[in-house]
């Protein structure tokens, strides 16, 4: 035992910092949520405004290369062919990097944004509903994943090391110790955005088996839950990503595109696409003043911190861990092929998606005549939503799957990543490196579940908006390390390659 924590430092030393953390919320849960909300308060004050103009950043630096001779390089030898058809790694990129996130928001976000518009403008409410959403889902978001992709991608590919975040900047920094410390925050910082993203999903899980039975299932149902995706996303991890993972991602895409049609085959078609087109067009012509909320594009700082900020930080969290995904399954595609595919076609998949349901859901608005906020709810929104449509049940009991399902692909791609980074940075990681981090990330998830529970007027949700705003502080500042570096090192390519 001994020799194993001394032989996988990285691993015993992140593991260490989780459990330590994990027990502090369990035995001092109350203390805990307090200091964690005067710290997010601190982070949301001083550094609010630089996740946006990160994001922004990171938006213009990925369609520079993907539109300079740079995105001529391809991830492997020159005459590689893409590991995965463009359908399987669609579908294995969408499921790890939004999920179960679609579903929890497809309803409620819309709806909220029609009903408090982020700011005033002379577009139509739904309009500018939909523009603000497909805002917080859309460039920005896959930008930070893409940005990760891209680097490890060609790092892994084409400088042939090893898969670890640390392995972006061994040729200018020699310290391991510095090094060590940048994989165990890269690791700490996925850790939380993945539990996030469980605590959440079990939650609105709960929600919707409440919703079905018309029961009243609690705190116990959502940490059993956990047990059980935790349980599954294990096993299918230890499968590997061909067997386990894959499987998981297509049954994904096609559930949900299956419910997609179902909802825009029966609603007002000619409503939706309207709305799509329309809102996709403003936000393109709107998203340098929204990425940098200047003049009347400014929400506020209020609006921001409970919206763009807190959802910055969760795509910061998630960007390590699909990023690397995303990159471990992109071989044989050009630099151009990655940012162009992983930029576009997950962006207008997602404006589709929250093009039905929210214009769906405003035109019940208008059939009421008065909205008394029956999609608030953001745990239970997608449910009540379904009963105005045909077999509302059979629906609602499959979204309840494919949230399982969901889940189960974010934990186990997860896992896997996890385990590359501990285990010296190998493409097929130990199978006790799965199984360690899906005890642990349960473990963080269930802590996460109880710390948003710990008094009457807060959820989950809130929880995690605070956990997030500051684990993913760090990992913000050296994202722009890790490119500056990266830059470097592609001139270098490119002169060695004149020679």
């Amino acid at each position: 035992m001994f020799k194993f924590i001394q032989k996988h430092s990285i691993l015993s030393f992140s593991i260490a910092i989780i459990f330590t953390c994990t027990v502090l919320v369990f035995f001092a849960t109350e203390a805990s949520y307090n200091a964690i909300d005067i710290a997010s308060l601190w982070v949301r004050n001083y550094f609010g405004y630089f996740y946006l103009y990160l994001g922004f950043a990171c938006v213009l630096a990925l369609l520079a290369i993907a539109c300079s001779r740079y995105g001529n390089l391809k991830l492997g030898q020159p005459t590689a062919q893409p590991e995965y058809s463009l359908w399987a790694w669609t579908a294995m990129l969408y499921s790890a990097g939004m999920g179960s996130g679609i579903l929890l928001r497809a309803v409620q976000e819309p709806v909220y944004m029609q009903q408090n518009s982020p700011y005033s403008s002379n577009l139509p409410a739904d309009t500018l509903a939909l523009e603000f959403t497909f805002y917080q889902w859309g460039l920005t978001a896959w930008a930070f994943y893409g940005l990760f992709a891209l680097i490890i991608g060609y790092g892994l590919y084409i400088k042939k090391r090893k898969v670890s975040i640390s392995a972006t900047i061994e040729d200018h920094v020699k310290s391991n110790t510095v090094k060590h410390t940048v994989d165990v925050i890269t690791i700490i910082t996925t850790v939380f955005g993945l539990i996030a993203a469980i605590g959440l999903g079990t939650t609105q899980i709960k929600g919707g088996i409440n919703h079905i039975t018309d029961a009243n299932f609690g705190l116990t149902t959502t940490i059993l839950l956990c047990v059980l995706i935790s349980a599954v996303a294990c096993y299918s991890a230890w499968q590997g990503v061909n067997k386990g993972i894959q499987i998981f991602s297509k049954l994904n895409i096609i559930v949900t595109l299956a419910i997609l049609i179902f909802i825009f085959a029966t609603s007002d078609m000619s409503a939706i696409l309207t709305s799509f087109a329309t809102a996709t067009f403003y936000y393109i012509i709107d998203f340098i003043p929204m990425s940098l909320a200047i003049g009347d594009y400014n929400p506020g700082t209020e609006f921001l911190t409970s919206w763009t900020f807190y959802y910055w930080a969760f795509w910061l969290s998630w960007a390590p861990f699909t990023g690397i995904f995303i990159a471990r399954i992109s071989k044989g595609r050009t630099i151009r092929q990655l940012l162009l595919g992983v930029l576009i076609i997950p962006c207008l998949g997602t404006f589709f998606w929250f093009s039905v349901f929210g214009t769906a859901a405003f035109n019940l608005i208008e059939g009421w005549g008065a909205y008394n906020n029956e999609f608030g709810n953001v745990f239970s929104s997608i449910f009540v939503f379904f009963e105005h449509y045909p077999y509302a049940t059979f629906l609602n009991i499959t979204s309840v799957f494919l949230l399982i399902s969901f889940l189960i692909t974010s934990v186990d791609s997860a896992v896997f990543v996890l385990s590359m980074f501990t285990d010296k940075g190998a493409k097929n990681p130990s199978k006790t490196h799965r199984i360690i981090w899906s005890i642990f990330i349960l473990l963080a998830t269930i802590a996460l579940v109880l710390l948003g529970n710990v008094k009457a007027n807060i959820n989950v949700l809130e929880a995690v908006q605070r956990l997030l705003i500051i684990t993913s502080l760090p990992f913000a500042f050296f994202i722009i390390i890790m490119f500056a570096f990266f830059i470097k090192d592609l001139r270098t390519h490119n002169v060695q390659e004149r020679k």
